[in-house]
């Protein structure tokens, strides 16, 4: 992934969780080899990160949803009530249970949260006492509460993400790690500039010269439309992939009840065509970003019928649909986490490298649809083959069934 070519016929030698050495296969194989997964005819890739997860149900039985899907990194993006995120970080990445490499922000922040100055001090303090990787804010933050909250994450150098602050100019935004959604810039700028598309190849620059990354979250805007349009609802619930949720929240997921299928600014005929305008923007100006070389990080907003793992893929689908290329499109899932999570162990497959690797059936950069064609997943150096992938799946499926 290092640059847009497939390396043929080619031996990976892991040894204790590691790339230890990338041969042609016609080089003498070592004798003392404990073990050889073939690999004919396929093709390996680094393993996928999920750059936007919620945890929403049952822990193990999610993360085996992702590695099934080939996630072998994924960055959760609030602690909801309830949880302790930083006791999952330690289980995960401990080997505790199995589990991506994974990373937290703590709770999510908005204005009511972050009231006076007083606030934002106490506030950053307990996300430095208790370790969290990032501090996640909403798009609603005074200007001065959110210039304080700057100053006191930098001081102790904890990275802000989330919402882009939408009643603020651009550059105000562009102060943060990383922006969520790429339907914030459809709030930040006017009606004038999102159709100047002068304009919007000139705040790419700008973005990229900021050094702030963008998930674009195609997905989970797409799913807003196909909870709110009746005949797309009908199909959304007839999707297999249900099956791996909790009978309870599947139901509630699969009602009329939930804010999308309630509100007539989702449901009026005439939502439904702005909600398709909306997304038809917000894919052009992730082409316009990735054009601009603004680094992307695929993420799924995972969240009821979006299910982890799964959820992934069609994201990676939504990208390359807005006419990234297959190549920039898996940059997005691999090389581009890995430089913001500053993995230099990840992201490629290079001797040294943490065997952190996915084999798929079939080519992802003739065809993105590919990365769903998995054959065996590599974590940490552990192989699990298609009967473990599919033993996985069957674990959370009737899992689910007994809760």
């Amino acid at each position: 992934m290092n640059r847009e070519i497939v390396l043929h016929n080619q031996r990976v030698i892991i040894i204790d969780g590691k790339i230890s050495k990338i041969e042609p296969v016609s080089a003498k194989r070592a004798k003392d080899i404990d073990s050889i997964i073939n690999a004919k005819d396929k093709y390996l890739i680094p393993g996928l990160a999920e750059m936007h997860y919620h945890l929403e149900n049952n822990v193990e039985n999610e993360f085996k949803l992702l590695i099934a899907n080939g996630v072998t990194t994924a960055r959760n993006m609030a602690e909801y009530d309830g949880q302790d995120q930083i006791k999952i970080r330690e289980q995960a990445n401990n080997n505790e249970i199995l589990a991506p490499y994974y990373v937290t922000s703590g709770p999510y922040l908005k204005a009511k949260d972050l009231q006076t100055s007083t606030d934002v001090v106490n506030v950053v303090k307990m996300h430095q006492e208790k370790g969290y990787d990032f501090l996640k804010i909403a798009d609603n933050l005074p200007k001065e509460i959110y210039l304080k909250l700057l100053e006191e994450t930098g001081r102790y150098n904890i990275p802000v993400i989330g919402h882009g602050q939408r009643k603020l100019p651009l550059e105000y935004s562009l102060k943060m790690k990383s922006i969520a959604h790429i339907e914030e810039f459809m709030n930040i700028f006017s009606s004038e500039q999102k159709g100047d598309t002068i304009y919007l190849k000139q705040a790419a620059i700008k973005i990229k010269e900021s050094g702030v990354y963008v998930s674009p979250t195609l997905g989970i805007f797409e799913m807003i439309s196909r909870y709110a349009d009746d005949e797309k609802f009908e199909i959304l619930k007839r999707n297999d992939e249900i099956k791996y949720l909790p009978e309870k929240y599947a139901a509630y997921c699969m009602s009329d009840s939930t804010h999308y299928r309630t509100n007539s600014w989702f449901t009026a005929p005439e939502s439904l065509i702005r909600l398709q305008n909306e997304l038809e923007w917000q894919q052009r100006f992730t082409k316009i970003l990735s054009n601009e070389k603004v680094p992307l990080l695929a993420g799924s907003d995972t969240y009821g019928l979006f299910l982890p793992g799964f959820s992934l893929h069609r994201e990676l689908e939504l990208i390359c649909g807005a006419g990234v290329s297959p190549y920039e499109t898996l940059r997005t899932v691999t090389v581009y986490p890995a430089k913001y999570l500053n993995r230099v162990s990840s992201g490629t497959i290079a001797e040294g490298k943490l065997a952190d690797l996915v084999l798929l059936n079939k080519n992802p950069l003739e065809n993105i649809q590919n990365t769903k064609t998995i054959e065996g997943v590599m974590l940490k150096g552990k192989w699990m083959g298609r009967n473990t992938l599919d033993s996985m799946l069957e674990e959370v499926e009737y899992g689910v069934k007994k809760e």
